[in-house]
């Protein structure tokens, strides 16, 4: 079992910021625990996946001393991810240790991202371990229509595992990849949904990531004619309000609560990327519509100290790329072979 009492980030001279050649200083990171997941969800993963050997994952260890060396360098807000992070054996071990940076003023911010199954088990402890914030994976209310985007799953799960989260106190977040069909005819009730509850609801385009096996030409929902179709109904105001990633928010008038719209294709974000990826095998990406990676594995298994991690981290972010290469067209895709699964978007 991981030791909390570990060395803190900020047990230790801080050293120069996570600064890119562009000028972006990196200060979050999303840390994949695992790419396994309870769920198959169709725009994140295969039906048939074939997940990480337990042997080739970085040890609950690792992933804490990541992050302090992470910390050390600028980081001021984590996000566990996945697949699925509660499916992580003892995962909570992880958030025990990371929540003393948050007490001791290292992180400002400690952020969980789950489809919300597991929630009525682990909320309570959640918050306890100083997070405040979850976001949670919901793309239908519709019992059938969640099965099938989910192969197999069920919507009454997930829906417990929200109000767990609001019962243990956490403010809850609602991502929904907005596709071509079905979901189109669903938004105005996953709006009621979530603002009657207290909820923020955010759109998020789908992007091509992985071969799962339908057509993503067919369908892409491009956000802006979202946008443009939910104004003939609702009055959008736009807000200023930024949580640290690429949302942009808006305030339905006739809820009074809050709509987000992340577009990655759409709309380029990649001016302002402060985020740095790392997956569950301890590979570092800077950019997450490019499917390079730099190791970091070896590095920290075979050295006791941080610099020989601290000098590939510096490396590889003095090479982050301007912008990802992520496009669809209604006659073109242009993605890569990694499933969404391996670093949670």
């Amino acid at each position: 079992m991981p030791d909390p009492r570990a060395p803190s980030a900020g047990d230790t001279v801080r050293r120069p910021l996570l600064t890119d050649s562009f000028g972006r200083k990196m200060t979050y990171l999303r840390l994949s625990v695992t790419d396994r997941c309870d769920l198959r969800c169709v725009y994140c993963m295969a039906e048939h996946m074939h997940f990480v050997f337990h042997k080739d994952l970085l040890t609950l260890e690792e992933l804490y001393r990541l992050s302090a060396v992470f910390m050390r360098h600028g980081v001021r807000k984590i996000r566990i991810t996945g697949g699925e992070p509660l499916v992580r054996k003892n995962i909570m071990c992880l958030f025990e240790m990371l929540s003393r940076h948050i007490d001791n003023g290292d992180l400002d911010e400690l952020v969980l991202t789950t489809n919300g199954t597991q929630l009525p088990r682990f909320a309570q402890q959640l918050h306890d371990y100083g997070l405040r914030r979850v976001n949670v994976s919901l793309d239908s209310l519709d019992p059938d229509r969640y099965r099938t985007l989910t192969r197999g799953g069920d919507v009454r799960k997930a829906l417990a595992g929200i109000e767990a989260a609001q019962k243990a106190g956490l403010k809850v977040k609602i991502n929904s990849v907005a596709m071509r069909g079905a979901f189109e005819n669903e938004l105005d009730g996953l709006i009621r949904f979530t603002h009657e509850r207290g909820i923020d609801l955010t759109l998020i385009e789908e992007m091509p990531l992985g071969d799962v096996h339908h057509d993503r030409s067919a369908s892409f929902l491009p956000l802006d004619s979202v946008r443009q179709n939910l104004e003939t109904r609702w009055t959008l105001t736009p807000l200023k309000a930024n949580t640290g990633g690429p949302a942009r928010y808006v305030r339905v008038e006739e809820t009074g609560g809050q709509l987000g719209f992340i577009t990655p294709l759409s709309c380029d974000f990649c001016a302002s990327c402060n985020r740095l990826r790392v997956s569950c095998t301890g590979d570092l990406y800077t950019c997450m519509g490019k499917d390079t990676s730099v190791p970091l594995r070896e590095a920290l298994r075979t050295s006791c100290g941080d610099e020989k991690v601290e000098g590939v981290i510096f490396d590889a972010i003095a090479r982050k790329p301007e912008r990802h290469s992520l496009s669809v067209a209604s006659n073109a895709v242009s993605g890569i072979g990694r499933h969404m699964s391996v670093l949670g978007g």
